[in-house]
């Protein structure tokens, strides 16, 4: 790895992401494997909710050798005293090794880089980017049909969803077709199409997913995220408005693979868990030895 922070998916080449593959599968197969860390501290600053990304990040660094110091719900840390970001991560990375940071406001890693030394891990960015999610997206894929002569549909909340941008602009450098599935209203922002065409990505855009589901080789759904959105009307409007069973998978593609970086909400119904190609819980589980590799490489 070429980096001293892991900020967005569009600061990685094809060699960097295969790289951090290549390691987590390492990980993956002897997750004792690892060594070297012992002693490690990382500062886990979580100023949203987290379950997945924080609970892997730091059972990624137990099983690295290391241990994590958590600066707890922002309503009992010195953020609610008007503590800026800035002074609490200047604050943090003097009793850490490396910071995992998630903030409500898109961009905040990206400012947070430029005034602290240890590595900083962009663990959800607002509206903006989640690169380690990308990761272990990439590594699910990989495992499950392969990176290159791929088709994917990307479905859900386009607009607001970070995972969704990183994982469109990662994509760009393997062989793919991209397809993006959303109501009007949550279509791609503009500044990600614009890098994705310029990027040279296969893109085709849609409103129901029925029409070209037998063509994917995977589809990765994402919830209609309430809490981003400005307006609730503008919420109720497509809340709802995408639903994948059971049966719709096998009238149309019974070989899809179905990812969601979770958590769902309705969007994927009950009976899509028992089918061989509901991937999305071992994707999460992905997520350690993704950040084990990650960790390991940059501390």
């Amino acid at each position: 790895m070429r980096h001293e922070h892991v900020i967005s998916a569009k600061q990685f080449s094809r060699a960097d992401i295969e790289a951090v593959l290549d390691r987590a599968a390492d990980f993956a197969a002897d997750p004792q494997a690892a060594s070297g860390h012992e002693g490690a501290l990382l500062a886990l600053a979580f100023f949203e909710p987290s379950t997945r990304t924080k609970m892997s990040f730091e059972t990624a660094i137990k099983r690295l050798g290391g241990d994590t110091i958590d600066m707890g719900p922002v309503e009992f840390s010195s953020v609610s005293k008007g503590e800026t970001l800035a002074d609490t991560l200047r604050v943090l990375e003097g009793y850490a090794d490396g910071i995992v940071l998630r903030h409500p406001m898109e961009g905040a890693a990206t400012m947070a880089s430029e005034f602290i030394d240890v590595p900083l891990f962009n663990a959800g960015d607002g509206a903006g980017q989640h690169p380690t999610q990308t990761l272990l997206d990439l590594f699910t894929i990989r495992e499950e049909v392969g990176l290159d002569d791929l088709t994917i549909g990307i479905m859900g909340d386009l607009k607001y969803g970070r995972t969704v941008h990183s994982l469109a602009q990662a994509l760009t450098n393997f062989d793919t077709r991209q397809h993006f599935i959303s109501p009007d209203s949550l279509r791609l922002p503009r500044s990600v199409r614009y890098d994705l065409h310029e990027q040279g990505a296969q893109v085709r855009e849609h409103e129901g997913y029925e029409e070209i589901l037998s063509e994917l080789d995977v589809l990765y759904v994402t919830r209609i995220q309430r809490e981003r959105f400005p307006d609730e009307d503008e919420y109720h409007a497509v809340a709802g408005k995408y639903r994948l069973d059971a049966e719709t998978i096998r009238e149309y593609n019974e070989d899809l693979t179905v990812l969601h970086p979770l958590p769902r909400v309705d969007e994927i119904a009950a009976d899509v868990d028992d089918l061989p190609g509901a991937t999305y819980f071992e994707q999460a589980h992905n997520g350690v030895p993704v950040r084990m590799a990650l960790l390991d490489m940059l501390l």
